[in-house]
């Protein structure tokens, strides 16, 4: 499955169903570019057990401030739309695929 680019519009689309990692981050964010390559290969590993999405906070304001986002990468787990668990900053992919598999 490949990651997907979520907007204000598309967001409750694309996260809506089954477990959802959700990506919140900015282009010139540097720990949010260190985190992408550890979401490709997350995403390959976990197949279609997860679906990962990422969002521009800069573009798209009125999603990152329905769910507080204050600093970026925030990355949240959603599970059938709702947010069951949220991690703040880089984090390394075993701790990514740990935080997952719970919610699985």
């Amino acid at each position: 499955m490949a990651i997907t680019h979520a907007t204000d519009q598309s967001f409750t689309t694309e996260t809506g169903s089954g477990v959802v990692l959700v990506d919140f981050w900015a282009p010139w964010c540097g720990p949010c570019k260190m985190i992408a390559p550890v979401l490709e290969e997350l995403d390959g590993d976990m197949g279609d057990k997860v679906k990962i999405v990422k969002v521009d906070v800069d573009e798209n304001q009125e999603t990152a401030a329905k769910f507080g986002i204050m600093s970026i990468p925030t990355l949240l787990v959603l599970k059938d739309g709702e947010a069951v668990d949220k991690v703040v900053g880089f984090q390394p992919k075993e701790g990514l695929a740990e935080l997952l598999n719970k919610h699985i």
